[in-house]
């Protein structure tokens, strides 16, 4: 008489994962998420995801599209979504995303800077042109001074968005 599952009893049976429908849904409403996220980007942008050319042309399709047509395409795009990386695309994302914000961080040390090269003047002038033999420093003083002066009368500063300008462009310099 023979056996019904036909495995020797020393064999593993496999695990079998159940995956709930509500789980299906979350997974499924998350990649479209992540694809509406992808329509909000430009044409220019999108061309540096790792995303295949079905999926590129949906995106497209889906920015031109408006209320309804664009809900479909929305979750044509999900679907699209299950047969590639998503953790790839969400990670380009990320990056894109913190870029922004890594600019923003360095605008407000370049701020800083200025703030304190107003302050100190020529001790942070010294470092500066240590730094970077290629700032003139006379520039710098007179430009100092000028903002200082403006400081003091309460004007808005054109010294200050100058000296702005020249330490961005010696960071620039420096990368």
């Amino acid at each position: 008489m023979g056996r019904k599952n036909k495995r020797e009893p020393w064999e593993e049976e496999e695990e079998i994962i159940w995956v709930s429908r509500s789980e299906m849904k979350r997974d499924m409403e998350a990649l479209q998420a992540l694809g509406t996220k992808l329509i909000e980007l430009k044409p220019s942008v999108l061309e540096k995801f790792p995303l295949t050319e079905d999926l590129r042309i949906a995106i497209a399709d889906a920015q031109r599209f408006e209320k309804e047509a664009r809900r479909r395409q929305l979750q044509l795009i999900g679907k699209l979504m299950r047969h590639v990386d998503a953790e790839a695309i969400q990670a380009a994302l990320d990056k894109l995303n913190n870029k922004h914000g890594q600019q923003s961080i360095e605008l407000l040390k370049l701020e800083k800077q200025r703030d304190r090269l107003i302050a100190e003047g020529d001790k942070m002038i010294n470092e500066i042109v240590e730094k970077h033999p290629s700032a003139d420093r006379q520039k710098l003083r007179q430009l100092v001074r000028q903002a200082k002066k403006d400081l003091e009368s309460s004007k808005p500063s054109k010294a200050s968005k100058e000296l702005f300008q020249i330490l961005k462009a010696l960071k620039a310099e420096e990368e």
